[in-house]
């Protein structure tokens, strides 16, 4: 349930044989929309207009930059990347793609002088390479499956890909006569992920490429039952070229159904291409190990690495492996923050990382002999990726609470801004302010909360407020920018934004991460209380007028406010959240997320954690609710069952409980199809006017 995992870039992709789509082409080629800003505000509908910069990538001498562009047709009701290159200071930014489909993983080929890419072929996606300008495409593969992602070797002789291979019995597998019936077969545990029952699962594949096309493709994994990269969040990132373009490092969690649904144990494994000879680097090691990269000189091997396995939230170390000994060693082991992302310096003696702390998520930088952590760039944002230029400079992406990514230049005291896509639509926007609060909690600490107030803002007038409520439910309430979830969007519509970092969020030590496992319906729901308390004294508060809102985790945080919140609360708002924890620990598919979150079974009756958990189930408070409460649910939702939210929405009209529910039949944990997205928007917004704003009642 935590989703702060990467995610691949999957567009729907079509091949073209030159840089630009003629026009006797019908398909629509959707490009940046035209948008008018009136009066100031920022509407559902700009939300979409917002084009998602992406991808950067340091041309080999590091004198230019690759990028990615995605905008949205609401029409279409999907969406389109094109590539773009700049020089490294930000001049000369030329789009170098113009198509009807999406050009996804592109980086750098031969020097600089070709783009390898994905793009959408007769079967699926297929890796193409053109000029550096955009001219003279060609498809270079012709997968059966298609692919995932991909990554050249260093000598750029081979090609790394990801593809699906069959898993599992179909019922015509077993029974060749019945071709037409339509059913699964199951006899253990991971049937179904995410949102998908698992009748396919991700191999690392490797193939020779002779500059126009890929042959000797194998798989190295070939028979094995297990994913690499693992589903449902896992990408390139999980897969790496050792230096000498001779072996792959590869993530794989080697289990199979029950077993895989217990544990969180991944290792990372080495393959040598010549004898085809697989070997674990990282066994005894018994939580997630992730993100492999190897440093500059080849002498040593980085990565992420959680220590408990079943617990997918632990602390994420850094780890190095000195490859010649064997030798591992723990970077953070003194340092009580989890780390995002990674990046080894150009001489090999530090790693760059990003970690949530204290708010944001800035960049840092460790050294390997003395484990000194020290601040590169923290300013009040969150950075998405880091790739360093030179011993002084990186190239990032960074967002924030106000605007989503841009690509930008930083360092030490430095900073410039390289990438303008949302500049002018932000410009015309009436301004949010963002202010950082330190709340007392019941417990005697003080907790970070966020608080957004709307454009125009007048401290003598009386405001409607949202409390935000995370989910994850250990995933950090930093600068974050979310397309749905968006704070400044729901400021702008004229409430105050509370938004705390309660107990069970990163970014605040180990203990304030941890706290929440096994106290579901404990000291954080005294936290969110805290928040909403703290900021009922402020004189500019409509104290008959907060509602709560959240997803995920964040949706079983409504359901239980709303048996508790004792009048605080005048509506709320749950998407895809737990109203039943007894029926969420059968019904969801990662078993070891309800074992360690829960603390065990409902069954377990001596289980004095989990026995708890269950007692303080949402759905055991419905005659308490009071507050009336919208519900949304993605029946593609096999994280937590769209019927968590039907059952609450059948207690509320049964309590006679003034309510709504949204039901997308086609999407999953999110809503990402944009028609849908903008109709969630509208609803939203439609709730809470109803309730909140005194004179649309």
């Amino acid at each position: 349930m935590n989703l702060t995992k990467t995610t691949i870039i999957m567009a729907s992709l079509l091949a073209t044989t030159g840089n630009a789509v003629s026009a006797s082409e019908t398909a629509e080629i959707i490009s940046r929309p035209s948008f008018e800003v009136k009066d100031g505000k920022f509407t559902p509908e700009l939300i979409e207009a917002f084009g998602q910069v992406g991808n950067p990538q340091l041309s080999p001498d590091k004198k230019k930059l690759l990028y990615s562009v995605t905008f949205t047709s609401i029409a279409a009701n999907k969406g389109n990347t094109e590539l773009w290159v700049m020089d490294i200071d930000g001049k000369n930014n030329k789009q170098i793609t113009t198509t009807t489909e999406s050009e996804a993983n592109a980086v750098w080929l031969n020097g600089g002088k070709q783009i390898a890419f994905l793009y959408k072929a007769d079967n699926g996606l297929q890796l193409f390479v053109m000029d550096a300008d955009g001219t003279n495409r060609k498809q270079i593969s012709s997968v059966e499956k298609g692919l995932g992602g991909f990554a050249f070797s260093p000598d750029e002789k081979k090609v790394l890909f990801i593809s699906n291979v069959k898993y599992g019995k179909t019922v015509t597998d077993c029974y060749p006569d019945l071709d037409k019936a339509n059913a699964f077969i199951v006899d253990d545990l991971m049937y179904k992920h995410w949102d998908e029952w698992v009748t396919e699962i991700p191999h690392p594949f490797i193939a020779d490429y002779d500059g126009e096309k890929l042959t000797g493709i194998t798989d190295i994994m070939e028979g094995e039952p297990y994913e690499s990269p693992m589903k449902p969040f896992g990408g390139m990132e999980s897969l790496a070229w050792t230096p000498d373009s001779k072996g792959v490092v590869y993530v794989s969690r080697k289990k199979t159904g029950k077993e895989y649904s217990l544990s969180t144990n991944s290792d990372l494994y080495l393959y040598d291409i010549a004898t085809k000879q697989t070997k674990n680097l990282t066994e005894g090691m018994m939580g997630y190990d992730t993100n492999p990269v190897f440093s500059p000189k080849g002498d040593k091997l980085a990565w992420l690495s959680m220590e408990r396995d079943g617990y997918e939230s632990d602390k994420n170390r850094i780890y190095v492996m000195d490859m010649q000994s064997g030798e591992k060693t723990d970077l953070t082991s003194d340092w009580d923050y989890t780390v995002n992302t990674i990046a080894w310096a150009p001489d090999s003696k530090s790693i760059y990382f990003i970690a949530p702390y204290h708010g944001p998520s800035p960049i840092f930088q460790i050294d390997l002999k003395t484990k000194k952590v020290e601040t590169i760039a923290a300013q009040m944002c969150d950075y998405a990726s880091v790739t360093p230029v030179d011993s002084k400079k990186l190239i990032a992406l960074r967002h924030s609470l106000l605007y989503p990514n841009e690509i930008f230049m930083v360092g030490k005291d430095y900073e410039q801004q390289l990438t303008n896509v949302n500049t002018d639509l932000l410009s015309q926007l009436d301004p949010v302010t963002v202010e950082k609060h330190l709340v007392p909690t019941t417990d005697g600490k003080e907790m970070l909360t966020w608080v957004l107030l709307p454009p125009n803002f007048d401290k003598n007038k009386k405001y409607p407020a949202i409390l935000y409520c995370q989910g994850g439910p250990q995933q950090a309430v930093s600068q974050f920018w979310s397309s749905r979830w968006n704070l400044r969007l729901m400021a702008s519509q004229g409430y105050v934004i509370i938004a705390p970092n309660r107990r069970g969020l990163p970014g605040f030590g180990t203990e304030w991460n941890e706290q929440i496992s096994g106290d579901y319906g404990g000291q954080n729901m005294k936290d969110y209380f805290a928040a909403v308390d703290y900021m009922k004294e402020k004189s500019y508060i409509d104290k008959d007028h907060i509602g709560a809102t959240g997803a995920s985790y964040g949706g079983f945080s409504v359901y239980w406010l709303a048996g508790h919140h004792e009048k605080r609360f005048a509506a709320l708002l749950a998407h895809a959240g737990i109203f039943n924890t007894e029926a969420q620990y059968l019904e969801t598919e990662e078993m070891w997320f309800a074992n360690w979150d829960f603390g065990g079974a409902p069954w377990d009756k001596n289980n004095a954690i989990a026995q708890r958990t269950y007692a303080n189930s949402p759905h055991k408070f419905v005659d308490k609710w009071t507050a009336p409460i919208m519900i949304t649910v993605g029946e593609k939702d096999y994280r937590i069952l769209a019927s968590q939210g039907m059952m609450a929405f059948n207690a509320a009209q049964l309590r006679g409980i003034p309510s709504h529910m949204l039901v997308f039949p086609d999407e999953n944990h999110w809503i990402l199809k944009p028609q849908n997205a903008l109709l969630w928007q509208r609803e939203f917004f439609k709730w809470f006017d109803k309730w909140l704003k005194n004179d649309n009642k």
